[in-house]
């Protein structure tokens, strides 16, 4: 049996976790975080020993469309649309992005701990299982489906790009959105399965204290020690 590099590190008496910087940013277009993320991924496609990150953060109101997403799913015209809309290079179907929605960017090489994309899945979403049992509401997976429910509602969205195991894109939980938004399109082309957010089931939620707990999760999932890293204005 081959081991993974990771798999090494855990057998190993003296060893110690993998360090991943978090960066807590407010609210960015989703344009600008985006170059930010390409930026990231391909300074670590020259340099694989570059450090982990975790991008925690929130949107202006937009549209994304992975890259297979139909046209189908939307309720409006694309080619005449009032909306913020981008074709991206993550898989899935349509999502939508806003204010009280908190989005995480992991730009994770993982080399360094599995090389397996529907682990890699899994593990997003055992993170935001994580902080939902932290406030006693029991977050679900649906079989065939990839995401967070709880009560039958979507409240987190998962789509992902790895490139020479290199991730980027990542995860969006509900926590106190206005859901509006997503009456005008058929989120990640799941027409039988309404969108929820945490807020429905705890009014006086917000966006910050979740940032925490997401963060704990992580550490915890992933088996890594987050170091808090300055804002980057580079792009802001």
């Amino acid at each position: 049996m081959t081991l993974s590099n990771n798999e090494r590190l855990l057998l190993s008496s003296d060893a110690k976790p993998r360090l991943c910087w978090v960066f807590n940013q407010g609210l960015v277009d989703y344009q600008v975080a985006w170059e930010w993320q390409r930026s990231l991924v391909a300074e670590r496609r020259e340099q694989p020993n570059l450090e982990d990150l975790l991008i925690l953060l929130e949107h202006y109101p937009v549209y994304t469309l992975g890259t297979g997403a139909k046209r189908e799913f939307l309720k409006f015209d694309l080619d005449n649309s009032d909306y913020q809309v981008y074709r991206i290079e993550r898989g899935g179907e349509v999502t939508y992005h806003c204010p009280g929605q908190l989005v995480g960017y992991p730009i994770l090489n993982l080399r360094y701990y599995r090389q397996d994309l529907h682990w890699y899945l899994r593990q997003l979403e055992e993170v935001l299982i994580r902080v939902l049992a932290s406030y006693d509401l029991p977050g679900e997976r649906l079989p065939g489906y990839t995401g967070v429910w709880l009560s039958g509602c979507k409240v987190a969205a998962i789509g992902v790009k790895v490139s020479r195991w290199i991730t980027m894109h990542g995860f969006a939980l509900n926590v106190c959105p206005d859901l509006t938004g997503f009456t005008r399109i058929i989120p990640c082309g799941i027409a039988d399965k309404p969108v929820g957010s945490l807020a429905q089931f705890i009014p006086d939620i917000s966006v910050e204290e979740v940032r925490q707990k997401v963060a704990i999760a992580f550490a915890e999932v992933f088996g890594v020690k987050l170091v808090e890293a300055e804002i980057n204005t580079d792009f802001l």
